[in-house]
Protein backbone atom coordinates (compact mmCIF):
# COMPACT_ATOMS: atom_id res chain seq x y z
CA UNK A 1 0.00 0.00 0.00
CA UNK A 2 1.51 3.33 -1.00
CA UNK A 3 0.70 6.98 -1.29
CA UNK A 4 -2.48 8.40 0.22
CA UNK A 5 -3.87 4.93 1.06
CA UNK A 6 -0.83 4.22 3.19
CA UNK A 7 -1.23 7.55 4.96
CA UNK A 8 -4.88 6.86 5.77
CA UNK A 9 -4.01 3.38 7.02
CA UNK A 10 -1.28 4.77 9.29
CA UNK A 11 -3.66 7.34 10.70
CA UNK A 12 -6.24 4.63 11.42
CA UNK A 13 -3.68 2.52 13.27
CA UNK A 14 -2.66 5.52 15.34
CA UNK A 15 -6.28 6.22 16.24
CA UNK A 16 -7.00 2.66 17.35
CA UNK A 17 -3.98 2.73 19.61
CA UNK A 18 -5.10 5.89 21.38
CA UNK A 19 -6.17 4.81 24.88
CA UNK A 20 -9.73 5.66 25.87
CA UNK A 21 -10.28 8.50 28.31
CA UNK A 22 -10.39 7.23 31.90
CA UNK A 23 -13.58 6.87 33.90
CA UNK A 24 -13.95 9.30 36.77
CA UNK A 25 -16.54 8.80 39.50
CA UNK A 26 -17.77 11.71 41.57
CA UNK A 27 -20.81 12.81 43.49
CA UNK A 28 -23.83 13.93 41.51
CA UNK A 29 -26.02 16.96 42.03
CA UNK A 30 -29.81 16.96 41.69
CA UNK A 31 -29.29 18.64 38.34
CA UNK A 32 -26.99 15.82 37.21
CA UNK A 33 -29.59 13.27 38.28
CA UNK A 34 -32.05 14.35 35.59
CA UNK A 35 -29.95 12.34 33.13
CA UNK A 36 -30.02 9.27 35.35
CA UNK A 37 -33.80 9.58 35.76
CA UNK A 38 -34.10 9.63 31.97
CA UNK A 39 -32.01 6.44 31.75
CA UNK A 40 -34.27 4.81 34.35
CA UNK A 41 -37.32 5.79 32.32
CA UNK A 42 -35.75 4.27 29.20
CA UNK A 43 -35.32 1.02 31.14
CA UNK A 44 -39.06 0.96 31.88
CA UNK A 45 -38.73 1.72 35.59
CA UNK A 46 -41.29 4.56 35.37
CA UNK A 47 -39.65 6.93 37.88
CA UNK A 48 -41.76 9.52 39.66
CA UNK A 49 -41.57 12.98 38.18
CA UNK A 50 -40.17 14.58 41.34
CA UNK A 51 -38.47 11.61 43.01
CA UNK A 52 -34.99 13.13 43.03
CA UNK A 53 -35.98 15.95 45.37
CA UNK A 54 -36.99 13.54 48.12
CA UNK A 55 -34.15 11.11 47.39
CA UNK A 56 -31.52 13.83 47.81
CA UNK A 57 -33.25 15.10 50.95
CA UNK A 58 -32.32 11.88 52.77
CA UNK A 59 -28.63 11.80 51.83
CA UNK A 60 -27.37 14.40 49.35
CA UNK A 61 -23.91 12.77 49.38
CA UNK A 62 -25.22 9.37 48.24
CA UNK A 63 -25.47 9.83 44.46
CA UNK A 64 -22.62 9.03 42.08
CA UNK A 65 -21.93 9.49 38.38
CA UNK A 66 -19.24 7.91 36.25
CA UNK A 67 -18.00 10.20 33.50
CA UNK A 68 -15.75 9.90 30.48
CA UNK A 69 -14.50 13.19 29.07
CA UNK A 70 -17.03 14.88 31.33
CA UNK A 71 -20.00 13.00 29.84
CA UNK A 72 -22.18 10.90 32.18
CA UNK A 73 -21.89 7.18 31.34
CA UNK A 74 -22.84 5.33 34.56
CA UNK A 75 -24.62 5.86 37.85
CA UNK A 76 -25.21 4.34 41.30
CA UNK A 77 -26.89 5.71 44.40
CA UNK A 78 -25.95 4.54 47.88
CA UNK A 79 -28.19 6.34 50.35
CA UNK A 80 -27.36 6.11 54.04
CA UNK A 81 -30.38 5.95 56.33
CA UNK A 82 -28.79 5.21 59.69
CA UNK A 83 -25.42 4.24 61.10
CA UNK A 84 -26.24 0.61 60.30
CA UNK A 85 -28.34 0.67 57.11
CA UNK A 86 -28.01 1.97 53.53
CA UNK A 87 -29.78 1.28 50.25
CA UNK A 88 -28.31 0.97 46.77
CA UNK A 89 -30.20 1.89 43.60
CA UNK A 90 -29.98 3.39 40.12
CA UNK A 91 -27.28 0.96 39.02
CA UNK A 92 -27.17 2.02 35.38
CA UNK A 93 -24.75 2.22 32.48
CA UNK A 94 -25.44 3.98 29.21
CA UNK A 95 -26.53 1.21 26.82
CA UNK A 96 -23.87 1.83 24.17
CA UNK A 97 -21.09 1.49 26.77
CA UNK A 98 -22.15 -1.65 28.61
CA UNK A 99 -19.82 -4.63 28.98
CA UNK A 100 -16.71 -2.51 29.59
CA UNK A 101 -16.57 -2.62 33.39
CA UNK A 102 -17.77 0.95 33.82
CA UNK A 103 -20.73 -0.04 35.99
CA UNK A 104 -18.62 -2.18 38.30
CA UNK A 105 -16.06 0.59 38.73
CA UNK A 106 -18.82 3.06 39.59
CA UNK A 107 -20.43 0.52 41.94
CA UNK A 108 -17.19 -0.02 43.85
CA UNK A 109 -16.53 3.69 44.24
CA UNK A 110 -20.10 4.38 45.40
CA UNK A 111 -20.27 1.49 47.89
CA UNK A 112 -17.48 3.04 49.93
CA UNK A 113 -20.03 5.65 50.99
CA UNK A 114 -21.93 2.97 52.95
CA UNK A 115 -18.95 2.07 55.11
CA UNK A 116 -19.72 -1.03 57.19
CA UNK A 117 -23.50 -0.59 57.01
CA UNK A 118 -25.79 -3.37 55.83
CA UNK A 119 -26.79 -2.44 52.29
CA UNK A 120 -30.10 -3.33 50.65
CA UNK A 121 -31.16 -3.24 47.01
CA UNK A 122 -33.94 -4.31 44.67
CA UNK A 123 -32.20 -6.20 41.89
CA UNK A 124 -33.43 -6.88 38.38
CA UNK A 125 -33.12 -10.55 37.35
CA UNK A 126 -30.25 -9.94 34.95
CA UNK A 127 -28.02 -8.63 37.74
CA UNK A 128 -28.92 -10.87 40.66
CA UNK A 129 -26.01 -13.28 40.19
CA UNK A 130 -23.63 -10.32 40.13
CA UNK A 131 -25.16 -9.02 43.35
CA UNK A 132 -24.66 -12.39 45.02
CA UNK A 133 -21.00 -12.30 44.07
CA UNK A 134 -20.82 -8.90 45.77
CA UNK A 135 -22.17 -10.32 49.03
CA UNK A 136 -25.91 -9.71 48.67
CA UNK A 137 -28.33 -12.43 49.72
CA UNK A 138 -31.97 -12.84 48.70
CA UNK A 139 -34.59 -11.75 51.25
CA UNK A 140 -37.72 -11.93 49.07
CA UNK A 141 -38.96 -11.16 45.59
CA UNK A 142 -41.18 -8.27 44.56
CA UNK A 143 -43.53 -7.92 41.60
CA UNK A 144 -44.81 -4.71 40.10
CA UNK A 145 -48.56 -4.76 39.48
CA UNK A 146 -49.97 -2.27 36.98
CA UNK A 147 -53.23 -1.44 35.32
CA UNK A 148 -56.28 0.75 35.18
CA UNK A 149 -58.35 0.81 38.32
CA UNK A 150 -62.13 0.46 38.63
CA UNK A 151 -64.06 3.10 40.52
CA UNK A 152 -64.61 1.89 44.08
CA UNK A 153 -66.79 3.50 46.73
CA UNK A 154 -64.72 5.38 49.28
CA UNK A 155 -64.23 3.60 52.59
CA UNK A 156 -64.57 5.50 55.87
CA UNK A 157 -61.60 6.68 57.84
CA UNK A 158 -59.28 7.73 55.01
CA UNK A 159 -57.93 11.25 55.56
CA UNK A 160 -55.03 13.36 54.31
CA UNK A 161 -51.87 12.26 56.10
CA UNK A 162 -51.35 15.71 57.59
CA UNK A 163 -54.65 15.33 59.48
CA UNK A 164 -53.30 12.18 61.10
CA UNK A 165 -50.12 14.07 61.99
CA UNK A 166 -46.89 13.71 60.06
CA UNK A 167 -45.04 12.67 63.23
CA UNK A 168 -47.54 9.85 63.73
CA UNK A 169 -47.08 8.76 60.11
CA UNK A 170 -43.29 8.79 60.54
CA UNK A 171 -43.60 6.65 63.67
CA UNK A 172 -45.79 4.17 61.79
CA UNK A 173 -43.32 4.12 58.91
CA UNK A 174 -40.47 3.35 61.28
CA UNK A 175 -42.02 -0.02 62.11
CA UNK A 176 -42.29 -0.94 58.42
CA UNK A 177 -38.87 0.08 57.07
CA UNK A 178 -35.35 -1.08 57.93
CA UNK A 179 -34.09 2.44 58.56
CA UNK A 180 -35.28 5.70 60.07
CA UNK A 181 -35.89 8.16 57.24
CA UNK A 182 -37.31 11.36 58.68
CA UNK A 183 -35.67 13.64 56.11
CA UNK A 184 -36.96 11.54 53.23
CA UNK A 185 -40.50 11.36 54.63
CA UNK A 186 -40.72 15.08 55.31
CA UNK A 187 -40.19 15.63 51.59
CA UNK A 188 -42.04 12.55 50.30
CA UNK A 189 -45.26 13.27 52.17
CA UNK A 190 -45.46 16.91 51.11
CA UNK A 191 -43.77 17.09 47.68
CA UNK A 192 -45.75 18.88 44.96
CA UNK A 193 -48.02 16.41 43.20
CA UNK A 194 -47.65 13.74 45.86
CA UNK A 195 -50.85 12.71 47.62
CA UNK A 196 -50.39 11.14 51.06
CA UNK A 197 -53.37 9.52 52.79
CA UNK A 198 -53.80 7.83 56.17
CA UNK A 199 -56.39 5.43 57.57
CA UNK A 200 -57.85 6.10 61.00
CA UNK A 201 -59.77 3.27 62.66
CA UNK A 202 -60.87 3.13 66.28
CA UNK A 203 -59.18 6.47 66.88
CA UNK A 204 -55.72 5.33 65.85
CA UNK A 205 -53.56 5.29 62.73
CA UNK A 206 -53.84 1.92 60.97
CA UNK A 207 -51.93 2.64 57.77
CA UNK A 208 -50.82 5.17 55.21
CA UNK A 209 -49.99 5.40 51.54
CA UNK A 210 -48.64 7.80 48.95
CA UNK A 211 -49.32 8.15 45.22
CA UNK A 212 -47.29 10.31 42.88
CA UNK A 213 -47.27 11.17 39.18
CA UNK A 214 -44.73 9.32 37.05
CA UNK A 215 -43.78 8.88 33.40
CA UNK A 216 -46.67 6.50 32.69
CA UNK A 217 -48.79 4.90 35.44
CA UNK A 218 -49.04 6.79 38.73
CA UNK A 219 -46.82 5.15 41.34
CA UNK A 220 -48.16 3.96 44.69
CA UNK A 221 -45.60 3.68 47.46
CA UNK A 222 -45.45 3.08 50.25
CA UNK A 223 -48.65 1.25 51.04
CA UNK A 224 -48.35 0.25 54.70
CA UNK A 225 -51.36 -0.98 56.67
CA UNK A 226 -52.37 -3.07 59.66
CA UNK A 227 -54.85 -5.21 57.72
CA UNK A 228 -55.94 -6.00 54.18
CA UNK A 229 -59.09 -3.93 54.77
CA UNK A 230 -56.99 -0.91 55.77
CA UNK A 231 -54.75 -1.41 52.73
CA UNK A 232 -57.75 -1.74 50.41
CA UNK A 233 -59.30 1.46 51.73
CA UNK A 234 -56.06 3.32 51.13
CA UNK A 235 -55.36 1.81 47.72
CA UNK A 236 -58.87 2.60 46.50
CA UNK A 237 -58.57 6.19 47.67
CA UNK A 238 -55.12 6.61 46.12
CA UNK A 239 -56.35 5.22 42.81
CA UNK A 240 -59.20 7.71 42.88
CA UNK A 241 -56.59 10.47 43.11
CA UNK A 242 -54.87 9.11 39.99
CA UNK A 243 -58.19 9.05 38.16
CA UNK A 244 -58.59 12.75 38.86
CA UNK A 245 -55.15 13.32 37.31
CA UNK A 246 -56.30 11.53 34.17
CA UNK A 247 -53.37 9.07 34.08
CA UNK A 248 -53.78 5.66 32.39
CA UNK A 249 -53.44 3.58 35.56
CA UNK A 250 -51.42 2.88 38.69
CA UNK A 251 -48.40 0.77 39.59
CA UNK A 252 -47.51 -0.75 42.96
CA UNK A 253 -44.53 -2.94 43.91
CA UNK A 254 -45.78 -5.84 46.04
CA UNK A 255 -43.64 -8.30 48.06
CA UNK A 256 -44.37 -11.77 46.67
CA UNK A 257 -44.52 -13.54 50.08
CA UNK A 258 -47.31 -11.22 51.26
CA UNK A 259 -50.26 -13.19 49.88
CA UNK A 260 -52.86 -10.72 51.14
CA UNK A 261 -51.08 -7.90 49.32
CA UNK A 262 -50.91 -9.91 46.10
CA UNK A 263 -54.59 -10.77 46.46
CA UNK A 264 -55.49 -7.11 46.93
CA UNK A 265 -53.59 -6.05 43.80
CA UNK A 266 -55.13 -8.73 41.63
CA UNK A 267 -58.62 -8.14 43.04
CA UNK A 268 -58.41 -4.60 41.66
CA UNK A 269 -57.53 -5.85 38.19
CA UNK A 270 -53.82 -5.07 38.38
CA UNK A 271 -51.54 -7.42 36.47
CA UNK A 272 -47.92 -8.44 37.10
CA UNK A 273 -45.40 -6.50 35.07
CA UNK A 274 -41.81 -7.26 36.12
CA UNK A 275 -40.03 -8.73 39.11
CA UNK A 276 -37.11 -7.71 41.30
CA UNK A 277 -35.37 -9.28 44.28
CA UNK A 278 -34.86 -7.54 47.63
CA UNK A 279 -31.36 -8.43 48.74
CA UNK A 280 -29.17 -7.47 51.72
CA UNK A 281 -25.50 -7.74 52.59
CA UNK A 282 -26.23 -8.46 56.24
CA UNK A 283 -28.81 -8.28 59.02
CA UNK A 284 -31.43 -5.57 59.27
CA UNK A 285 -33.57 -4.52 62.21
CA UNK A 286 -36.98 -6.23 62.62
CA UNK A 287 -39.61 -4.99 60.15
CA UNK A 288 -43.39 -5.52 60.29
CA UNK A 289 -43.45 -7.22 56.89
CA UNK A 290 -47.12 -8.10 57.33
CA UNK A 291 -47.89 -4.38 57.04
CA UNK A 292 -45.97 -3.87 53.78
CA UNK A 293 -48.60 -4.06 51.04
CA UNK A 294 -46.45 -1.99 48.70
CA UNK A 295 -42.81 -0.92 48.98
CA UNK A 296 -41.94 2.76 48.79
CA UNK A 297 -39.61 2.71 45.78
CA UNK A 298 -37.29 0.21 44.12
CA UNK A 299 -34.59 2.89 44.09
CA UNK A 300 -34.49 3.75 47.81
CA UNK A 301 -36.27 0.81 49.43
Amino acid sequence: MTGRSATIRAEAITMTRTPPAPLTVDRATPGDWAQVTAWAADEGWNPGLLDAESFFAQDPEGFFLGRIDGEPVSAVSVVNYTDTYAFLGFYLVRPDLRGRGLGLATWRAALRHAGDRTVGLDGVPAQQDNYRRSGFELAYRTTRYVGSFPAVAAAPGVVPAKEAGLDAVAAYDSVCHPGERARFLKSWLTAPGHRALARISGGRLTGYGVIRPARTEARVGPLFADTADDAAALLDALAAEAAVWGVPGIAVDVPDPHTAAVRLATSRGLEPSFATARMYTGPIRPVATERVFGVTTLELG
